[in-house]
């Protein structure tokens, strides 16, 4: 599938980019620098302007109410609910819309390219570009730790602009399915709602959406990839052979001359469109993969606290609330380890430059990524 994104990339922002992206080997960029950039430019106009404009209005005294931490860390919630409301919706499209992806090969998996998931892979660029943004500007707040994940997220989404994986944009994304969910709970704490019914049956889908999504989803994907990447690499000699093409060239008139910055006109052509008759580099297969085992691992560690710090919110014999700290589930010690504060689950990124989670500890000091 062609790039279905309404706006063609001004020519302008495209040679500007060329010179970087031709340095850093991202030759997709150009086409999708105009995506990057106004993602940037939306995710923060929600978290300075419509955020703060609309909680005053929906939830006056509560948001005026708010210190500066939290209030930043509420509109850090809002830009995260709209975030991942928009690439899930846009991901899941994508999977179903787009059938040159659909009929992708193992190689083409590895190499191939499509304008869509070139696009889904620009959207979350400029998520972590905007969260980079925040880090550095409010790491008094949120902690040279949260600023190096959003620098490692921000580098290793470019590395789909080789592009590499591709197909598997928004495969991940889709652990994103769970986000709104724990948004919701995040927000029923702030609301006064802590143990009602809404925060019950959000949790109940919370947990299934996770274990969904980020478990079963996510280890069949995991599994797959790295097969993709195995029979690719080592089971062939590494290279791509793309599928017969028409006789045309596929581009207009601009591409003959300059590949990266013309737009495609067939998107058959597009899936070979970046290749360079190269086999992948191992570098590149073992950043991906190991990051991307090494995270997936960490979900099921999460999937536990996180049922655990729901339970923390309501009576026996559905929560733990009330009971003695040796009667409650898990080890003794862990409540002091968080804080006592929910056990946040937040937006991360893993190897195959794709959504991930990661655990935050207190309710207060950290915030709510996504």
């Amino acid at each position: 599938m062609l790039d279905p994104f309404p706006l063609p990339p001004p020519t302008i922002l495209q040679r500007a980019i060329a010179p970087l992206a031709s340095s850093l080997n991202l030759p997709t960029l150009p086409l999708h620098i105009h995506e990057v950039l106004l993602a940037y430019t939306l995710y923060h106009l929600v978290n300075t302007q419509l955020s703060p404009w609309l909680s005053h209005r929906l939830f006056p005294t509560t948001y005026a109410g708010l210190d500066a931490r939290t209030r930043i860390n509420w509109d850090v919630h809002v830009v995260s609910m709209v975030q991942s409301s928009l690439i899930n919706a846009l991901a899941l499209w994508t999977m179903v819309a787009d059938d040159e992806r659909r009929g992708m090969g193992a190689s083409a998996r590895v190499f191939g390219y499509t304008g869509a998931g070139g696009l889904i892979q620009a959207l979350a660029a400029g998520y972590f570009l905007w969260d980079f943004v925040l880090c550095a500007r409010h790491v008094s707040v949120f902690g040279p730790g949260l600023l190096a994940h959003a620098v490692s997220a921000l580098l290793v989404f470019g590395l789909g602009f080789r592009p590499v994986f591709n197909y598997y944009g928004p495969v991940f994304i889709l652990y994103e399915l769970s986000t709104p969910f724990l948004n919701v709970h995040w927000f029923c704490d702030k609301l006064d709602l802590t143990g009602s019914r809404l925060q019950l049956y959000n949790g109940m889908a919370l947990i299934a959406s996770f274990f969904a999504a980020r478990l079963c989803w996510g280890t069949y994907s995991s599994v797959r990839v790295m097969w993709d990447v195995y029979r690719t690499r080592f089971q062939s000699d590494g290279y791509f052979v793309p599928p017969p093409l028409p006789a045309s060239p596929g581009y207009d008139e601009t591409s003959k001359t300059a590949p990266a910055l013309g737009r495609s006109m067939d998107p058959r052509a597009e899936i070979a469109r970046f290749t360079t008759g190269e086999p992948i580099p191992l570098w590149v297969c073992a950043v991906y993969l190991g990051a991307n085992l090494t995270l997936h691992s960490l979900n099921f560690y999460w999937f536990g606290k996180m049922i655990e710090t729901v339970r923390k919110r309501f009576d026996p014999p559905v929560g733990t609330k009330g009971l003695p700290e040796k009667k409650r589930e898990g080890k003794e010690g862990d409540d002091d380890r968080y804080g006592g504060g929910i056990v946040r689950v937040a937006k991360g990124v893993d190897a195959d430059a794709h959504a991930s989670v990661e655990v935050e500890a207190k309710e207060v000091r950290n915030r709510r990524r996504g």
